[in-house]
């Protein structure tokens, strides 16, 4: 049985950027096993959202609990050691490097330095077996091992895509916040990341922000709408779709 437990909790956040509110009063629960998924026309927040819960940007009020614990004003990579994973819209890796080593260079990020050798993640890795059977896991559940060798830098823009999601698992997060993974796929690597990100969600408490309305009526157990910073719905997708205010403003007459 899935364990139905809130991963994340924000309350209340807004975001102002001088007199304009780039988010208003967002609350919103992740939950272990589902996937939350936020939509809304360009410039709606949700990368100001996805930002302030992963704290890349601090909020002008209101709070994010990770684990039950507040971690509002705390650094990226403390939330991120407290459990929290993200992506980006830009695909973020080292592309001179293979693919095992991304994520292996991802997986020794989580090893606390020695006080004698305070820069040793970037040492001899070879003997490291936990971080190498770290590194191994994220490999196989982002559907890699096949491609372990290949240059970052050569593989086609879906396995980019994989890849970064390989080296966001190789932190070992409880909470996955996922920032447009299908922008600028094909139909094939897109099936083969909605593929992978309900094998994921089984395991964790997800966030996704995406464009692809196919792949969000897909993949979410439940949905927001943001527009101009607010959230104008937030229910079980079927009622989304349903309600007559978030066809007018986002989903159209086509959804």
């Amino acid at each position: 049985m899935i364990e139905r437990t809130v991963r994340l909790r924000a309350q209340g956040l807004t975001k102002r950027f001088g007199g304009l509110a780039a988010v208003s009063e967002v609350s919103l629960d992740l939950w272990h096993g589902q996937l939350h998924a936020v939509i809304g026309p360009n410039g709606a927040g949700k990368s100001t959202l996805t930002n302030l819960l992963s704290g890349d940007l601090p909020p002008s009020s209101g709070t994010v609990h990770v684990e039950g614990l507040d971690v509002t004003g705390w650094s990226p990579e403390r939330i991120s050691r407290h459990g929290l994973g993200r992506s980006y819209q830009k695909t973020n890796i080292f592309p001179t490097f293979t693919v095992w080593d991304n994520v292996r260079l991802a997986a020794q990020s989580r090893e606390q330095p020695s006080p004698f050798n305070p820069i040793g993640w970037w040492g001899q890795a070879g003997g490291m077996g936990t971080v190498n059977a770290r590194a191994e896991r994220a490999l196989e559940m982002a559907g890699l091992q096949d491609r372990r060798q290949a240059l970052a830098g050569a593989a086609s823009h879906g396995e980019q895509r994989q890849l970064e999601i390989a080296m966001t698992l190789a932190t070992e997060p409880v909470v996955l916040l996922l920032d447009e993974p299908l922008a600028g796929m094909g139909a094939m690597e897109a099936d083969r990341m909605i593929g992978l990100l309900l094998k994921l969600k089984k395991d964790h408490a997800m966030m996704l922000v995406e464009h692809d309305m196919d792949a969000v009526f897909a993949l979410a157990d439940h949905l927001t709408v943001m527009v101009n910073g607010q959230v104008i719905a937030s229910d079980k997708p079927a009622a989304v779709r349903a309600d007559s205010n978030v066809q007018a403003a986002y989903l159209g007459e086509d959804h």
